[in-house]
């Protein structure tokens, strides 16, 4: 084979590239129907900390926020009727672990998780907290790619097929939902979480999360199987010790 030829040939398979456990990255993009400028975004946003200290965690920090703001969007055109409060808690359903683990099947991103073996040998492929993630670190991997315009309509792509309903907001309140319209009723701004903490082996760890309240100066901590059970955690403690001072009313 030529050496332009080879050359050729290893371009092409560094555009397609498969993940480690041998999906179709090309074909991933097909299913976004996004072509990534820059490659290595997708290759990160699959990649767990388990197998890499290149992993998606910032991704899907930023991939979260961009999450929210975009279904906050479709919903403020689609639910022109429904007010704040409401609209929070539709949104809280529609970006919950299990609706994002669900379009994260759909999309086809078990396969192309790149797992350590401990990770993998335990199901992490099939892990709703690994999927979710997994998921928000691609449609942040999309934001930095081409920005927001293209990362939006990726998600409102993402969640045609999803039943957008006002009767949503009639469901059940997580931890998370509850404090913000606390908050939100006293005019206070929503709250700050972050992790403090991991413990555990890669591939069965559990996330030390704060949550903290600026406005009271307060910070309450949780414990979960996840970065989003911990923050439901303690987003747990914090209702519970404003309710316990007496202010659980707006």
């Amino acid at each position: 084979m030529a050496a332009a030829e080879v050359s050729r040939s290893v371009q092409l398979k560094t555009s397609t590239s498969k993940s480690a456990q041998g999906g179709d990255l090309g074909a991933l993009q097909s299913r976004l129907q996004h072509t990534f400028a820059d490659a290595a975004l997708l290759q990160r946003a699959l990649t767990h900390r388990s197998f890499s200290a290149e992993h998606n965690e910032r991704l899907e920090f930023l991939g979260d926020s961009v999450l929210n703001l975009a279904v906050s969007h479709l919903l403020f055109r689609r639910l022109a009727q429904l007010p704040e409060g409401d609209l929070s808690r539709v949104r809280a359903n529609l970006v919950n672990q299990h609706a994002l683990h669900q379009i994260a099947i759909g999309l086809g991103l078990s396969p192309l998780l790149r797992l350590g073996e401990g990770e993998a040998k335990s199901g992490g492929s099939a892990r709703p907290s690994i999927l979710a993630d997994a998921l928000e670190a691609v449609i942040g991997a999309v934001y930095l790619d081409a920005g927001f315009a293209p990362a939006q309509s990726l998600v409102e792509r993402l969640y045609e097929s999803v039943q957008i309903d006002p009767r949503l907001a009639a469901t059940s309140k997580d931890a998370k939902t509850e404090l913000q319209e606390w908050l939100q009723g006293h005019k206070m701004n929503l709250p700050a979480y972050r992790v403090v903490g991991t413990l555990g082996a890669a591939h069965k760890q559990t996330f030390d999360v704060e949550c903290e309240v600026a406005e009271l100066g307060w910070a309450e901590r949780g414990i979960g199987a996840s970065r989003r059970a911990g923050e439901q955690a303690a987003a747990a403690a914090m209702l519970q010790r404003l309710k316990a001072r007496g202010r659980d009313k707006p």
